[in-house]
C-alpha cells in the first residue's frame, strides 16, 4: 500500500513538475513568492487527487480486488488515501496562511496576482476559496472522529456520509482556482480524469447506488446465540445470489438505519443460497443483534468480496493456518468445503487462538470437521493459560520447505506472529492477512 500511494503521489508530482518546467509557465516574480505559489499548487493537487482516489475506491470496485489482493486492501487504501488527503489539505491551508508572513518579511514585491492564473471571474474564485476553506475545517474534524475509535460508529456513519458533499465542494474549489494553463498539460488532463471519477463516485454515494448491482435480499432462517458474545445467523438469499467462495465476506444489512457491516461468510457454498454469519459482539450494534433478529427477519447482502481463498494457497508450500477469536470464521468455510471428495486435498496445520477452550463455541465444530480431513493437524492455544510465542508455533509446524501462512484475527496478534514467523523461517514465508477495517 505504501508503494502504491508513493507511486500515485509521484505521478502527480511529475505531472506538476512537467508544467512548472514548460516554457509558458507563469510564476511569481520573487523566489519566496514563487516557492509559496508552487507549494500551494502541489499540496492542493496532492490533496484533491488523493481525495478523488478515496472517493473512487469507496464505490467498492470489484475489478480492483485481484490486483490489490482483496476488498479489504481496497478499503485500506481508501482509508489512507483519505487520511493523507486531509493531511495535505491542512498543509495547503497552512501554505495559504503564509501570505501575511511573507508580506511582513519580504514585502509585496513579486507577489502572485490571482488574475494571472485562474480562468474564472473573481466572484467565482472567491466562492470557491471560501467553500474550500470551510470544507477543510469540517474534514479535519471528521478525521479526528474517524481516528478516535471510541467514537460510536452509529454516530460516525451519518457524519461520514457527508464526505461526498465535502468532496464536491473541494472539487469545485480545485477547478475554479487551478491555473488556466493546467488544462492543456498532463497535470490538467490527469486532474480532470480524477475529478470526473471522484464526482461520479460522489453522486453514486449520495444516491445510494454503491454496490447495488451486487445486493441480494433474503430472510433470516435461524438465530443461534452460541454464547454471551457470538451469534450465528443463518440466512437464505433470493435467486439473484450467485454463490460465494469459502473465505469471502459480504456487507450485511439487518437494519437500514444502521447500514451495512462486513461479516465473513462462515459456511461453504452448498448451492442452496444459504449463508451463515458468525458475528462477535464488538460494539453496540452487534451486542443488540441477537435480541433484534428472529427467523423471518429481512436481510440484504452485498457481495461476495475478498481474496482470502483456499484456491489461492500454494500447494508446494507448507500450509499454516492461524485464527484468533472470531477470525476462525473463514477457516470454518474452508473446512466445510473440503468435506467428502475433497478431504484429501488439504495438508496443513490449523492453529486456533482461543480465550477459553472450554467455553469457545467453535472448538467442537472444528474437531468434527477435522476428523474427516486426514491431512489437517488441529492445534488449540488457550490464551487463558499462556500465549504461544511465534518461535514455538514455528517449531510445531516446522518443515524444511518454504511456508505459507494464512491469518485471520486481531491485528496486533497478526503483526506479532508475522514478524516472529518470518524470522523463524529466514524469510522463506508468505503471510496472508485480512486487513479489513470499516474505520
Amino acid at each position: 500500500m505504501k508503494m502504491l500511494l508513493t507511486g500515485f503521489l509521484t505521478i502527480i508530482a511529475v505531472a506538476w513538475g512537467w508544467e512548472v518546467l514548460s516554457p509558458d509557465h507563469v510564476s511569481a516574480g520573487s523566489l519566496p513568492w514563487a516557492v509559496r505559489q508552487e507549494a500551494l499548487f502541489l499540496t492542493g493537487l496532492w490533496s484533491v487527487s488523493l481525495m478523488s482516489l478515496a472517493m473512487i475506491l469507496a464505490t467498492r470496485p470489484g475489478w480492483l480486488e485481484r490486483p490489490l489482493g482483496g476488498m479489504d486492501r481496497v478499503y485500506r487504501l481508501h482509508k489512507w488515501s483519505g487520511i493523507l488527503a486531509v493531511g495535505f489539505a491542512a498543509l495547503h491551508w497552512l501554505v495559504e496562511m503564509s501570505d501575511d508572513l511573507l508580506k511582513a518579511t519580504v514585502g509585496r514585491a513579486g507577489r502572485i496576482r490571482k488574475d494571472d492564473f485562474s480562468a474564472f471571474a473573481e466572484p467565482v474564485r472567491d466562492l470557491g476559496e471560501d467553500l474550500g476553506e470551510w470544507a477543510i475545517y469540517v474534514l479535519l474534524g471528521l478525521l479526528v472522529l474517524t481516528l478516535w475509535k471510541r467514537f460510536p460508529y452509529r454516530t460516525w456513519r451519518p457524519l461520514h456520509r457527508a464526505m461526498p458533499v465535502l468532496y464536491l465542494l473541494l472539487a469545485f474549489h480545485a477547478v475554479v482556482l487551478a491555473p488556466a494553463g493546467y488544462w492543456d498539460k498532463p497535470v490538467g488532463l490527469l486532474m480532470a480524469m480524477l475529478l470526473v471519477g471522484g464526482t461520479v463516485a460522489a453522486v453514486l454515494s449520495l444516491t445510494g447506488r454503491i454496490g447495488r448491482g451486487r445486493q441480494v435480499n433474503g430472510r433470516v432462517l435461524s438465530v443461534d446465540d452460541t454464547n454471551h458474545d457470538i451469534v450465528e445467523v443463518r440466512c437464505r438469499l433470493d435467486e439473484e445470489w450467485q454463490g460465494h467462495r469459502p473465505g469471502q465476506f459480504a456487507f450485511v444489512t439487518f437494519d437500514n438505519n444502521e447500514g451495512a457491516h462486513p461479516f465473513t461468510i462462515a459456511s461453504a457454498d452448498r448451492g442452496d443460497r444459504t449463508v451463515t454469519f458468525a458475528i462477535k459482539a464488538l460494539g453496540d450494534y452487534t451486542r443488540r443483534l441477537s435480541g433484534r433478529l428472529a427467523a423471518g427477519s429481512p436481510v440484504r447482502v452485498e457481495g461476495p468480496y475478498g481474496r482470502f481463498e483456499l484456491s489461492r494457497a500454494d500447494p508446494s508450500a507448507r500450509q499454516i493456518w492461524i485464527a484468533g477469536g472470531i477470525g476462525i470464521t473463514p477457516f470454518l468455510a474452508w473446512l466445510e468445503s473440503l468435506q467428502g471428495e475433497s478431504a484429501t486435498m488439504v495438508n496443513a496445520d490449523l492453529h486456533y487462538y482461543v480465550r477459553d477452550r472450554a467455553t469457545d463455541p467453535f472448538v467442537q465444530r472444528l474437531q468434527v470437521l477435522a476428523e474427516a480431513l486426514p491431512g489437517l493437524q488441529l492445534h488449540f492455544h488457550d490464551q487463558k493459560s499462556s500465549p504461544v510465542p511465534p518461535g514455538k508455533l514455528a517449531a510445531i509446524s516446522g518443515a524444511p520447505k518454504p511456508a505459507e501462512v494464512w491469518f485471520c484475527g486481531p491485528r496486533g496478534l497478526g503483526e506479532a506472529l508475522r514478524d516472529g514467523l518470518k524470522q523463524a523461517w529466514n524469510g522463506r514465508l508468505r503471510f496472508h492477512q485480512e486487513a479489513f477495517e470499516l474505520r
